[in-house]
């Protein structure tokens, strides 16, 4: 599947996830060097807009309206378990290429019936998980 943001017409051609992060441009090259993501939008250090293939991945940072304290001034933080699912054809090689680069992994590979699954995560600690299915 392309991560070619100009193979899709519209933001509507996207399903759009919105990860609250503690540093825009941090966020950008973990998704764009780790996980071959590119980059539509990049105004740093409010927001970046990446995407790969369908996944259009909007990172938020403190200083975006995302970012904005709710009216019981509870503010937007990063991290906990919601999570982009990323299906990989070979996950234990993907797991050494982003061990090698000292990107931090919560667990290590589960296997289950339906494949295999790991948790890793981004520079401000939002989960990222790589899956292989078990037919493949």
């Amino acid at each position: 599947m392309s991560s070619n943001p100009e193979d899709f017409n519209s933001t509507k051609d996207f399903v759009s996830v919105r990860y609250m992060v503690d540093d825009v441009d941090a966020a950008v090259g973990f998704y764009t060097k780790h996980l071959g993501f590119s980059v539509r939008m990049n105004a740093a250090p409010a927001f970046a807009d990446v995407v790969r293939g369908p996944l259009r991945l909007l990172l938020s940072g403190p200083t975006s309206s995302a970012g904005r304290p709710m009216p019981d001034g509870a503010v937007p933080a990063p991290g906990g378990w919601n999570r982009i699912h990323l299906i990989v054809s070979d996950i234990a090689a993907e797991v050494d290429r982003l061990r090698a680069a000292g990107v931090p992994f919560r667990n290590d590979i589960v296997r289950g019936p339906g494949g295999q699954q790991i948790l890793l995560e981004d520079p401000a600690g939002n989960v990222v998980e790589l899956f292989q299915p078990a037919n493949v």
